[in-house]
């Protein structure tokens, strides 16, 4: 095993090193995508990677289809592509590619062809973004037998998770954040062994209400976590990190000490992640003291005011009070 360095680094360098460790390791792999070659990259997550590695890294048209359509051709001769698509919701062009074809490729080949295609992507809501580069669908890719999703919200986690799926056999759809790429600089393990596909992971230990949350909106859950530990509430953050395979298992657990679950995503409510997780947690029949809770985005386009886009995001305000409505009542805002 090589041995484990560490560097300070921001989300999109962490990005960053994940892919030039991958295209140093293995020539098979290719990156490619919309303005990520010559460019760096039209947030700068792959600044370097064109004057590093050459032809390997370049760019393409504007076709998302056609960035799909290639990525599944490269794969089926022997090639481990990269691809880039801006937004996540540009993806939608291309789901034919993701849904019938990329997915598919095991099953109708009889396990003997393969299509290890990494999908690099950003979702979230952003001042100005507006409806079309706002939303979060998560939701939509986990639907897809076939398909593996992850979103990593910390540094270390967009370094090991992208890794952990460039390195997979099988489709994979990393979503990233924005916002997260370039703040503050975190230290992160460089060069370690692969993780495996999924599993959660524990952000806060807590014995009062186990909250179950992904991507960047756990630093608002976090903050609730925090202002709720000087009023003596004890709140267990659980990251899911990964949306298929789904990671019941480590929730189940914290809720059977806990008895209260609160599940946390950006995405709209309305037949989201979180529905499945209540709904594989209710029957197991684990041991519930209250009803489990949900709190996501309304059933409501994503506006462009930044003023109408606090009212709809969830925020730590509104996390911290729907927890003391659940274990304090008296203490519910009126």
């Amino acid at each position: 095993m090589p041995d484990i360095t560490e560097k300070s680094l921001t989300f999109a360098e962490s990005v960053n090193r994940a892919l030039r460790r991958a295209m140093n390791e293995d020539p098979t792999t290719l990156l490619f995508g919309e303005d990520v070659g010559i460019p760096g990259g039209v947030f700068g997550v792959t600044k370097g990677l064109h004057k590093q590695f050459g032809n390997r890294v370049f760019d393409t048209p504007i076709s998302e289809a056609a960035i799909l359509g290639g990525a599944v051709g490269a794969a089926l001769v022997g090639r481990r592509p990269i691809v880039e698509i801006m937004w996540a919701d540009f993806s939608l062009v291309a789901l034919d590619q993701i849904v019938n074809q990329a997915a598919n490729v095991r099953y109708i080949s009889q396990g003997k062809l393969r299509a290890p295609i990494t999908i690099r992507t950003q979702q979230g809501s952003g001042p100005g973004a507006c409806a079309q580069h706002s939303q979060n669908l998560e939701a939509l890719f986990a639907h897809i037998p076939g398909l593996q999703v992850c979103i990593p919200a910390t540094h270390q986690d967009a370094y090991d998770l992208l890794l952990t799926s460039i390195h997979s056999d099988d489709p994979t759809i990393v979503i990233e954040n924005r916002n997260l790429y370039h703040g503050t600089k975190n230290t992160v393990q460089l060069d370690g062994a692969i993780e495996p596909i999924g599993g959660a992971t524990l952000r806060r230990r807590g014995d009062d209400i186990t909250i179950a949350t992904w991507g960047a909106i756990q630093y608002e859950v976090i903050t609730a976590a925090e202002k709720l530990e000087e009023e003596g509430i004890s709140v267990e953050v659980i990251d899911m990190r990964w949306m298929r395979p789904f990671d019941i298992d480590t929730v189940a657990d914290s809720v059977t000490r806990t008895g209260h679950l609160m599940v946390v995503h950006e995405a709209h409510e309305f037949a989201g992640m979180g529905a499945e997780l209540v709904a594989s947690i209710v029957e197991r029949g684990t041991r519930l003291v209250q009803p489990p809770v949900r709190i996501g985005m309304p059933d409501v386009r994503i506006p462009a005011a930044p003023t109408l886009l606090a009212a709809v995001v969830p925020n730590s305000s509104r996390i911290e009070n729907r927890i003391k409505a659940i274990l304090e009542p008296s203490l519910q805002p009126t």
